[in-house]
């Protein structure tokens, strides 16, 4: 899977409420980050609808983290924004679940298998507080 401009803007909003210590509206945010309002707002909506944001409505409302940017992953961010696993291979990751029901005699697989094991864990293993002490 390539990384789509949704997670790309899913962490720079991210990283930008991090620095905040109130809720932010989306036109603020629209505004700072040169993102479309209507994108954003969407993405924003799944993060909160994962738990990943406060949502405030009213006046004073706006978006603010739920988690810890130390207890957020990068893999748990794009998932959420994504709505599938951070697969770069096409391949299953389980040897039963080839796709074209040939993986034990398959070539590659078994490279791209631990190839995404490694992506797996490095996503897994990144925060939200690592990419913004930066």
């Amino acid at each position: 899977m390539l990384f789509t401009k949704a997670s790309e803007y899913a962490l720079l909003s991210l990283i930008f409420l991090s620095q905040k210590t109130q809720p932010i509206d989306v036109d603020t945010m629209s505004n700072e980050l040169q993102i479309s309002k209507s994108f954003l707002a969407k993405i924003l909506q799944s993060l909160a609808k994962d738990k990943i944001l406060n949502s405030f409505k009213g006046a004073n409302g706006g978006f603010s983290l739920n988690i810890n940017p130390s207890e957020l992953t990068i893999k748990k961010i794009i998932e959420c924004v994504e709505k599938r696993p951070t697969t770069v291979f096409e391949c299953s990751n389980s040897i039963d679940d080839c796709p074209s029901n040939q993986a034990t005699s398959c070539q590659i697989w078994t490279t791209l298998n631990s190839l995404q094991i490694k992506i797996d864990n490095m996503l897994d293993n990144i925060t939200l507080q690592d990419i913004t002490t930066k």
